[in-house]
């Protein structure tokens, strides 16, 4: 039987110990690109509390920003998170947590939680099990976005997979109400059904 494992945070220590931005988040034209659009999927209001899970070292979450009352960055990597908390001093409205999901999980009722490019470094299991976490506190007008890289890798779950299991979890209550796939990568929306 082949168990797939969550990648564990020693993994994300590793990166950012050897490179400050070791995906290249604040320049490639990729990220870029990908940020623009997760910012256009989003529905055309302002989050009273959000929550961008895998927020890595704050490119997405500075943008993300301007669209929330309230925004919490998650991530395992703390090297990550103050690189994060540095880019986003003068935002007082923002702030971060180390957190490993789904072991972890804030409190707090949110309208939207984002989980860019993190539930394929998740094993199966811990993928239903962050869907369980995020539906238990999601405000009655709540919406997920999942972005997802679609390349080929040895992480647990490919992109796909793991949207579709997310999605499999929150079904019957939770729906996806826009999909967007781009050459390499994916944005799904899950939104109230109605």
């Amino acid at each position: 039987m082949n168990v797939r494992a969550s990648v564990p945070p020693a993994y994300f220590d590793g990166l950012y110990a050897r490179a400050a931005d070791p995906w290249g988040f604040s320049t490639s034209a990729y990220e870029r690109d990908k940020y623009a659009a997760t910012l256009r999927a989003l529905p055309a209001r302002r989050f009273r509390d959000a929550v961008e899970v895998g927020c890595s070292i704050g490119v997405l979450t500075r943008r993300l920003a301007a669209r929330c009352h309230r925004l919490l960055g998650v991530d395992v990597a703390e090297t990550a998170l103050a690189r994060a908390r540095e880019s986003c001093a003068d935002l007082s409205h923002v702030a971060f947590r180390r957190m490993q999901v789904p072991r972890e999980w804030p409190d707090g009722r949110f309208d939207l939680v984002l989980f860019s490019e993190v539930l394929y470094f998740l094993s199966p299991q811990d993928i239903r099990g962050v869907a369980a976490a995020a539906l238990a506190t999601r405000a009655a007008d709540g919406v997920f976005l999942l972005v997802n890289w679609t390349g080929r890798g040895d992480n647990p779950c490919s992109g796909d997979e793991a949207a579709q299991l997310f999605t499999e979890a929150c079904a019957g209550t939770l729906r996806v109400s826009a999909a967007l796939r781009a050459p390499q990568y994916r944005l799904d929306l899950l939104t109230p059904p109605g």
